[in-house]
């Protein structure tokens, strides 16, 4: 099979998350991060995360297996470190930031300017954001032709 064969991987549309409450989903996810809903109904809400999205979908009961997560890519690990804290999330230990969430699901944050993944001028202006990227990150994404010099 050739590459051609194949589709190309672009990026994360969407992570579907299993929880037990819908509303204690977005109470909780709102107390750590600014976003509005694409969409919601009784049984779901879709965060919207400029061209991506995180669905919150209301299931009969936990289905954490822990081996199940999803990665959050931020501005500032700190900030949302601290504000995991401050939520009383399980924060596990060591130089990752991964926690749990209410609902038993696995989360893992990364900042922006360490990682190579990366979104266009015009999705960063459309989220109000300016992010750049550390010497290594950008040499990462120039060995893999993503930006240029």
């Amino acid at each position: 099979m050739s590459a051609s064969d194949r589709a190309k991987l672009v990026g994360i549309n969407h992570v579907a998350l299993e929880v037990d409450d819908v509303g204690a989903a977005l109470e909780f996810y709102g107390r750590l991060c600014e976003f509005g809903l694409r969409s919601r109904s009784e049984r779901a809400a879709f965060i919207d995360i400029g061209d991506q999205f995180v669905a919150l979908m209301q299931a009969s009961g936990n289905g954490s297996d822990g081996a199940r997560h999803f990665g959050l890519v931020v501005d500032d690990k700190d900030t949302a470190r601290r504000a995991l804290e401050a939520a009383g999330a399980h924060v596990f230990p060591g130089r990752r930031l991964d926690f749990l969430d209410p609902f038993g699901n696995r989360v893992e944050v990364v900042q922006s300017d360490q990682i190579l993944f990366t979104k266009t001028r015009h999705v960063l202006r459309a989220m109000g954001l300016d992010l750049g990227k550390t010497p290594e990150a950008l040499a990462e994404l120039r060995d893999k032709g993503i930006v240029e010099d």
